[in-house]
């Protein structure tokens, strides 16, 4: 302890270190130590900083919740050498608590940031009369700065280190640990953290279930996303509709199609309107389980009840199902739709209603669509020019297939897929000519191709 100073220097109030000294006619520490507290929780610094330095110059020592006080002040006045000095002399004390720690930690990461903290608190850990005081809270603040900062490797070894220390996560260990993975996009991390949360008997909140719903959505872990669902239903839950088209959508993405249908029922019992997004969800499940007749049938009720909800996804899910049965009819007049209603045109949207018509045999409508999406001033990718000429190659467009070669830019893959047409359509000589051509201009000839020009290299058209 500090000496105690005699009543008439203390009478003179002089400065110490800056701070001015008062003689206390109060004696009992603990009395003092509260009054330090009320203080420093009214944010009063300077007279708190003088009570303290009274104290210390009487030979009178504060409590550690009475320091832990007067230096949460200091961190709230973000005086980061303030808190310094406090925190040294409550580690040289002895005094120091995990609230300490929790406390002194924050201020160096305002000040200098996570790292520094991340320094001093590795620091801590290593200082045997230290380690004691570093508590599972100690880790969460850890955990909750590095987490701010996105730095989920950290926060991942700070979760290790916990039961290396033999330490158990608390409840807001866990959520802070599944929403930072989840931020950062580490959903198997968020699901394992979950799961270890489970597994020690904590009850997750219902903005934790949600997030491990969303990561279970992006890794395709449709069962685990289920039994999380069921859960929440179980603590009397109720999900909203962002939750449910979640669901609907891991679930279609599984071709569980009948689940996705199932909780659709769920979603409109549970008095929710669908959206542009359940509607969405539902017609993928339906085309990802081949159901595509039914995605059409779908999408006709959606645009005959709810044609305000319709957007370019929905039109493109039903192109997408119009080019698998080859109805390009029927994706001719979604286009045109499409176009009517001035939604948003890609090159996707012609894409498939140019799929349609290589599936169905109608190469001169690909090539209709094709130029009319030029004129739309939507330019082609090398997927509508692969997609045109094997229609144009089938349908012996030998001409047109030239003429897309001359327009499009120098491209392997679509040089490969005309020699490889004319190959199969026997026309070798036209073949020898395009692989010439691509040769001379620097493309290189897939393995595909080199077996083609070797089988046909002595064959006359």
């Amino acid at each position: 302890m500090a000496p105690a100073l005699a009543p008439a220097e203390v009478d003179r109030k002089y400065e110490h270190g800056g701070s001015r000294l008062h003689f206390l006619e109060e004696r009992d520490e603990e009395t003092l130590s509260r009054r330090l507290i009320n203080l420093g929780q009214s944010n009063k610094v300077r007279s708190a900083t003088e009570l303290f330095d009274s104290m210390r110059a009487s030979g009178l020592q504060p409590s550690a919740h009475a320091c832990n006080s007067l230096l949460a002040c200091f961190v709230r006045r973000s005086s980061l050498a303030d808190a310094m000095r406090m925190f040294k002399f409550m580690k040289g004390e002895r005094m120091a608590t995990g609230h300490t720690y929790t406390l002194i930690l924050k201020a160096v990461a305002s000040n200098e940031g996570y790292a520094s903290a991340l320094e001093m608190f590795n620091e801590i850990e290593d200082e045997e009369d230290s380690k004691e005081n570093v508590d599972v809270i100690v880790y969460n603040t850890m955990i909750s700065l590095c987490g701010r900062a996105k730095d989920w490797r950290v926060v991942e070894k700070l979760w290790r280190r916990l039961e290396e220390n033999s330490l158990r996560g608390s409840l807001l260990t866990y959520e802070l640990l599944v929403s930072i993975f989840v931020q950062c996009g580490q959903s198997e991390l968020a699901i394992a953290a979950y799961q270890e949360m489970i597994q020690n008997g904590l009850d997750p909140s219902e903005d934790i279930m949600k997030a491990i719903i969303a990561s279970c959505t992006k890794e395709g872990k449709w069962e685990f996303a289920l039994a999380t669902f069921s859960k929440m239903l179980s603590a009397g839950m109720k999900p909203n509709i962002i939750l449910f088209n979640s669901m609907i959508n891991v679930l279609g993405k599984a071709g569980q199609d009948e689940l996705a249908f199932r909780m659709y029922g769920l979603l409109t019992s549970s008095g929710l309107d669908p959206d542009q997004y359940t509607w969405s969800a539902l017609l993928s499940a339906l085309y990802m389980s081949g159901r595509y007749w039914d995605a059409l049938e779908l999408f006709q009720g959606i645009k005959a009840k709810h044609p305000t909800l319709l957007n370019d996804h929905l039109y493109n899910v039903a192109l997408m199902s119009c080019e698998k049965l080859g109805q390009w009819e029927h994706g001719l007049q979604l286009l045109w739709m499409m176009e009517k209603s001035r939604l948003k045109m890609s090159v996707v949207s012609y894409n498939h209603v140019i799929g349609a018509c290589e599936v169905a045999s109608k190469p001169k409508v690909a090539l209709q669509v094709y130029q009319h999406m030029i004129n739309q001033r939507c330019l082609p990718d090398t997927f509508t020019h692969l997609s045109v000429i094997r229609a144009c190659i089938w349908g012996s467009l030998w001409n047109e297939v030239d003429h897309i070669l001359e327009e499009v830019a120098p491209d392997s893959s679509i040089y490969n897929t005309v020699i490889h047409g004319l190959c199969l359509r026997g026309k070798i000589g036209l073949a020898n000519k395009v692989y010439a051509k691509m040769r001379s201009i620097g493309l290189v000839p897939d393995g595909k191709t080199r077996a083609f020009m070797l089988q046909h290299i002595a064959t006359e058209d």
